[in-house]
């Protein structure tokens, strides 16, 4: 999984997660840990990147949640972008489509305003 951050315009810092492969029941609760760590050592605020995450299932998607509340509760952001085509069919059917902030690009994600999803 690769980690980067990024400074925004207004300073804050943004964690960059980028998982590969599958998000799944064998992976979900390792990237949860890296989420909550992120979240509370080094900024809450964060981009999910998809684009390298083929499969999605329900774990995958608890821990995309659970990384959503642990911002929220910091008044942080937590913005997902470049969904995987394959993958893209998880977040339409479960409806998840409307509860996270997806945008297509990672720079759209970087540059919304807080709160403004695309």
């Amino acid at each position: 999984m690769d980690q980067r951050t990024h400074t925004a315009e207004d300073g804050r810092t943004v964690i960059i997660l980028t998982p590969t492969g599958r998000l799944d029941i064998t992976t979900a609760w390792q990237f949860r840990l890296k989420l909550q760590e992120c979240i509370s050592r080094i900024s809450p605020h964060v981009v999910v990147n998809l684009s390298q995450v083929n499969f999605i299932d329900s774990s995958g998607l608890t821990s995309l949640v659970a990384g959503m509340r642990d911002a929220d509760k910091v008044k942080g952001s937590f913005r997902i972008c470049n969904v995987h085509p394959d993958a893209k069919l998880v977040f339409e059917v479960t409806m998840m489509d409307s509860v996270f902030e997806i945008f297509e690009t990672e720079a759209e994600a970087l540059g919304a305003a807080p709160g403004v999803a695309g």
